[in-house]
């Protein structure tokens, strides 16, 4: 039995001044709208992000009393993980909608903290926080020093994928940046810097913002009105907490991800239409794209730089804007399943891929921690 995402749809974004559960609600009515559903038809609810217990939360504000739900923790790879539990779920008879939901009033509430949690039940604390990074940006700004550092590359390649993700958004009315105009190498590079060699315009927005999909099996899509996406493949993988732990920081469990998805499906990097990849910083996408096979290891700044990953590239990546430049309320994972599946079924406008009928989302949580890769595709590409 196959899975299917029925509907997808985006909360508000930017700066609503709405409660992280009302963003969480706009997505899920919108969606199940798409999909010519009710909540009467839900079943099935996973979310994160809200309160001590996320899906019992939603469950009551959306006023629906679900069969199956799944509030995994694992940051912005949780959705993809959901994307997997889903279609286990409606296999196995559990439910028949499921829903896949997000809020955050991140921005509004001015939550976000740089300084991050300091647990002292992580090993690796007693020799991180002496230092006083900044959570999670210097976590990331090590992984990318490490990887100019043994390519031999400059701080263009990250600036490069920022500048991709601009030009994307700027075909995008949704995106928090549609108006801000063209990035270039340049700016990025003179940005204040925050953690060395990341600048502010290498590190992901601050946003409010929300939103949700509804999947079932494929043979009940094809009772509703909008194109089905099929899951057909779907891995994860689990690795370090902390940057003093992991022997390669470059190493991240990505492949491995990766790998089992790619297996799952019966498809390859080869296959894929469109890309979607968070990108909280730029040195998570081009490690993802050389972890997910598009590029040989080292080789990602180069073929960024030559502007393969943006509007009229070789491989669309990001297509949204990404949380570079459409909106990063929290976690992005979502939001990566969301474009996905508006550019399966061509509904993206100016920034449409012609054709696009396979698509490849991958999630990151943490600080490089956690990963999870989900392949889909249309109806008529099996």
């Amino acid at each position: 039995m196959t899975a299917a995402i029925v509907g997808a749809a985006t909360s508000d974004l930017g700066v609503t001044g709405l409660p992280a559960t009302a963003l969480l609600a706009q997505g899920v009515t919108r969606a199940l709208a798409d999909a010519g559903l009710t909540l009467a038809d839900v079943d099935g609810l996973a979310t994160s992000g809200i309160g001590r217990f996320p899906a019992t939360q939603a469950a009551a504000y959306l006023g629906i009393r679900p069969a199956w739900t799944d509030s995994t923790f694992a940051g912005g790879s949780a959705f993809e993980m959901y994307v997997a539990r889903a279609a286990q779920a409606l296999e196995a008879g559990q439910c028949r909608t499921v829903v896949i939901a997000y809020g955050s009033d991140q921005r509004s509430a001015r939550r976000r903290s740089l300084t991050g949690p300091h647990d002292t039940a992580v090993p690796e604390a007693q020799f991180e926080v002496p230092a006083g990074p900044l959570y999670p940006a210097s976590h990331y700004a090590m992984a990318a020093r490490r990887y100019l550092h043994e390519f031999g590359h400059g701080r263009e390649v990250l600036a490069s994928v920022a500048v991709a993700a601009r030009e994307w958004a700027l075909l995008n009315p949704e995106a928090y940046r549609y108006a801000s105009g063209p990035l270039t190498v340049d700016q990025v590079l003179s940005a204040p810097m925050l953690s060395s060699p990341l600048t502010t315009a290498d590190c992901c927005l601050v946003t409010d913002g929300g939103g949700a999909i509804v999947l079932t099996t494929a043979e009940r899509a094809l009772d509703l009105p909008r194109p089905a996406v099929l899951v057909l493949g779907y891995g994860e993988a689990t690795g370090h907490t902390g940057s003093a732990g992991p022997p390669d920081l470059l190493d991240n469990g990505a492949r491995a991800s990766a790998d089992r998805a790619w297996a799952r499906s019966g498809l390859g990097p080869r296959d894929m239409d469109v890309v979607q990849i968070y990108d909280s910083f730029t040195i998570t996408t081009l490690l993802s794209l050389e972890a997910l096979g598009f590029c040989p290891p080292g080789t990602a700044g180069a073929f960024v730089t030559k502007g393969a990953i943006a509007p009229g590239g070789e491989l669309p990546v990001n297509t949204s804007g990404g949380g570079l430049s459409y909106g990063h309320p929290g976690m992005f994972g979502l939001f990566l399943l969301i474009e996905a599946v508006r550019q399966l079924r061509g509904e993206c406008g100016a920034r449409q891929v012609p054709g696009a009928r396979t698509a490849v989302a991958h999630g990151t949580g943490g600080i490089l921690s956690s990963h999870a890769t989900v392949v889909l595709a249309r109806d008529d590409a099996r």
